[in-house]
């Protein structure tokens, strides 16, 4: 391992594509401790910490997480990528019922940055709505009466957090394309862990504080405690390296052709379906639905929505099974919307492809749909229990969430599946010049 990390150094493009990713993480982690004009930055840290301790946390809460806590210091980068992320599943999902747009993708790498571009643009937007709004949320924080976060507010603080906000969103979401372009890795991808991983340091110094090596008699957690906590978290990344690239491999054969004097097809492959298509989208999803509640009750303090909120508070039996079918849910709809097997059939048939045993056309479809629905559902069963585990940690252990959520949820999935992108992307540089790869034997898989 260490004579491969050696050999990183020694490829001069591979070299400059390393450092050249870690200055931009470097510059974005920097940002997120610049903090936004015309802000209490203590009476924002005491509203985060009652909003904390009463219902479970609100859509900020999401928020913070994928910006590294810049959300809750309000930073210039304190709305991170989700605007991006959001608008990219947002114009995934009209890619498959819109016709112009579906037409558009299939149009290569110009319907790419067409569709790219649109990207773009509902990002800015989404920036925008998404700021004004908090804008006014800073204002006026109706359920905690006595704080003051804002020192002058009016639509000159509107204007002005709407301008930042959008404006660092928008610098990210560049610093992310030029990671892909000049960089290693999937840019966005890197730096939505860097601003998990930067959680790590604040999830240490709590546990250190509860194990209290130098004073035993303040321990609040047991060595044997600490034991079972390493082994559940080496198990879980395990369990969820295994079922990140996990597919069941469909075999396919290619009828032979003879056009003039060549012969065309005739080989065998594969068409791999993964066993988790829908992967952290679908626990964004139920994550923004379950947490909806208790959003529009620190914005609106009306009866009914405190009440609904009062019910969905994370470790409650009611939760726990609400938001693993909501998981379950979104896994099925997010996997019907980009995997089409009638459109997959087809084209198989068009080019005389057919699975053996398998009638090409509605046969085909059929069996790949019965395929997907069925492994599908193991996909979607284990990313809910990865979602509500910490819970049973937190609970069971007795610990902090912030400890808790690195065994679990969506950091973990995206932390295991980032890394092993950018593992196998570095893997490819080292074997095209020669050089040993990460293993001896056989080569590291990415998530596709």
């Amino acid at each position: 391992m260490i004579k491969t990390l050696t050999n990183i150094f020694k490829i001069e493009d591979l070299r400059r594509r390393v450092i050249f990713t870690l200055l931009l993480i470097a510059i974005y982690r920097i940002g997120c401790y610049v903090p936004t004009p015309g802000i209490d930055g203590k009476a924002l840290s005491e509203f985060f910490t009652r909003i904390a301790h009463t219902h479970g946390g609100t859509l900020f809460g999401i928020i913070n997480m994928f910006s590294g806590g810049a959300m809750e210091r309000l930073t210039i980068f304190a709305l991170g990528i989700m605007p991006y992320i959001s608008s990219s599943i947002i114009l995934q999902l009209l890619t498959a019922v819109i016709p112009a747009l579906e037409r558009l993708s299939k149009e290569g790498k110009a319907g790419y940055e067409k569709i790219n571009q649109y990207t773009r643009y509902g990002t800015v937007l989404l920036s925008i709505i998404q700021s004004f709004f908090i804008s006014l949320w800073l204002e006026n924080p109706a359920r905690f009466e006595g704080l003051k976060i804002v020192s002058s507010p009016g639509w000159g603080f509107r204007f002005l957090t709407i301008l930042t906000l959008t404006t660092g969103t928008i610098f990210i979401m560049w610093l992310g394309e030029q990671i892909q372009e000049f960089g290693i890795g999937n840019g966005i991808s890197l730096i939505i862990t860097s601003g998990i991983v930067s959680r790590i340091p604040a999830a240490l110094h709590q546990l250190f504080i509860l194990f209290s090596p130098f004073k035993p008699s303040l321990r609040q957690i047991q060595p044997i405690v600490l034991l079972i906590m390493a082994v559940l978290l080496v198990g879980v990344v395990l369990a969820v390296t295994l079922i990140t690239q996990g597919q069941r491999k469909i075999p396919v054969q290619y009828a032979r052709r003879i056009v003039g004097r060549k012969i065309y097809g005739g080989q065998s492959t594969y068409i791999p379906l993964r066993v988790d298509t829908a992967g952290v989208i679908a626990i964004i999803f139920a994550q923004s639905i379950i947490l909806f509640p208790a959003t529009l009750a620190s914005f609106i303090p009306h009866p009914a929505f405190q009440r609904l909120a009062e019910n969905l508070v994370r470790g409650h039996l009611f939760y726990t099974l609400f938001y693993a079918g909501l998981i379950i849910f979104f896994c099925y709809f997010y996997t019907a919307i980009v995997f089409n097997p009638i459109e997959l059939s087809e084209n198989m048939k068009k080019y005389g492809g057919f699975i053996p045993g398998i009638r090409p056309g509605t046969s085909t479809a059929e069996f790949l749909n019965f395929v997907m629905t069925r492994i599908t559902l193991v996909g979607a069963i284990f990313v809910s229990f990865i979602a509500i585990f910490p819970d049973f940690i937190m609970a069971w252990l007795k610990i902090p969430y912030l400890v808790a959520s690195f065994f679990g949820g969506t950091g973990i999935l995206i932390v295991v599946g980032v890394m092993l992108d950018t593992i196998k992307q570095i893997e490819s540089h080292l074997l095209m010049h020669h050089y040993e790869g990460f293993l001896s034997v056989g080569k590291i898989k990415g998530r596709r």
